[in-house]
């Protein structure tokens, strides 16, 4: 008796190990998908945005206001999210992810007027600064004990509702509620980095025995997909107070 219980503790300490450094390779992978989308959206948003010409064809050149592929362009993004979250289980892993990076691209397209309105030095410096609030939020997230998941329907509610705020307000054009949506949708955006980071290691804890590469792989690119898109909008968010105006 004595020595099956050393050989099952045994085990379970291999098995243990087995999957933390699962969950490490997981969370890598993650930051890694992520990591390229970003590549990809900025480059896109550099190259089309620094471009008159190329702007031209999603924006007005004088006010920078958009045309009518300007505004699809605008509102794509969204689309394509929620389009992402349906098929992501008909999809294959490698589908799955040419998707995210096309999503990603069209990202860059959608934010490509920062390129012609801000200063490139306060682009650079906002990013800096939201890499490091995202990756501190991100960190806690995945490190502390506190069970995060109370924070989710309350910060998705305060998604749909910056959603709305924020088609009121193209109509509205008011300074005032612009400033309420920027400061709120950065706070939001901050609670769902930790929030997301959370929920990553979970479900890959919950899903580890069954070492399903199908369901982790498309895991993944699901997770990248949140966190990246809490970056682009904490950054853009930031933006608002940080950046400085050509």
């Amino acid at each position: 008796m004595a020595e099956y219980q050393t050989f099952d503790r045994a085990r379970t300490g291999v098995g243990s190990a087995a999957i933390h450094e699962g969950l490490r390779a997981h969370m890598n992978k993650v930051y890694g998908l992520m990591s390229v989308a970003m590549v990809v959206t900025g480059g896109v948003a550099w190259a089309v945005g620094s471009s008159p010409e190329l702007l031209s064809i999603f924006r007005d050149p004088l006010t920078l206001r958009p045309n009518m592929l300007g505004w699809v362009v605008m509102f794509a993004p969204l689309g394509m999210a929620l389009l992402f979250g349906a098929m992501l289980n008909r999809l294959s892993q490698a589908a799955a992810q040419l998707f995210f990076y096309s999503f990603a691209a069209v990202m860059g397209l959608s934010i490509a007027w920062i390129f012609a309105v801000f200063t490139g030095v306060s682009i650079a410096t906002t990013f800096f600064a939201t890499a490091i609030a995202f990756a501190s939020l991100s960190l806690y997230g995945y490190t502390t004990k506190r069970d995060l998941s109370g924070m989710g329907t309350f910060l998705i509610m305060g998604v749909v509702g910056l959603i709305v705020a924020s088609l009121i307000n193209l109509w509205l054009q008011s300074s005032g509620l612009h400033f309420a949506i920027t400061l709120i949708g950065l706070l939001v955006f901050a609670g769902l980095t930790a929030f997301d980071t959370q929920n990553i290691k979970n479900s890959y804890l919950m899903h580890a025995q069954a070492m399903d590469s199908e369901w982790l792989g498309k895991s993944a690119i699901m997770g990248a997909l949140n966190l990246y898109l809490n970056f682009i909008n904490m950054f853009m968010f930031l933006l608002q107070f940080l950046g400085n105006r050509e």
